[in-house]
């Protein structure tokens, strides 16, 4: 069942992380190509689509991540929490706030009262997806 979830929180995280790149590094520079309100257009016309799958993708990959964090986490030895453990509970809290900032967002309309652009969650995603090879070098 692990590898599963596993499989699926990968999916998730590739399409809301996707997005993410997409987003900052090619939707942000149409206005180049683009005037204004032809920018503003295409944009909407995208961002239309993404509202229906990417926030889905997120929950989906913040709570597949809950469950094997409890699955891989083990026990915090006699002297403290390992390597392993320390940069898997700094990913889990940068995964958090992205699941819970994305949750307002979906369900309450709350847009975030700060980093409203798309870039904080791109850098912390890269941060993520770092940790996970650090992780397991430190293993």
């Amino acid at each position: 069942m692990f590898d599963i979830i596993h499989i699926i929180h990968l999916y998730a995280a590739f399409i809301y992380g996707g997005f993410l790149i997409v987003d900052n590094l090619f939707m942000s520079k149409m206005g180049e190509s683009l005037s204004a309100e032809e920018a503003t257009k295409a944009r909407e016309a995208i961002m239309m689509h993404v509202r229906k799958i990417v926030p889905w993708a997120l929950l989906t990959a913040v709570g597949t991540g809950i469950y094997m964090f409890i699955g891989v986490f083990g026990q915090i030895g006699a002297d403290g929490m390992s390597s392993f453990q320390i940069l898997l509970s700094i990913k889990a809290f940068f995964g958090l706030w992205l699941g819970f900032r994305g949750f307002n967002q979906k369900f309450f309309g709350i847009n975030p009262w700060v980093f409203k652009s798309h870039l904080f969650p791109f850098i912390l995603v890269l941060i993520i997806i770092f940790l996970s090879q650090a992780m397991f070098i430190s293993f």
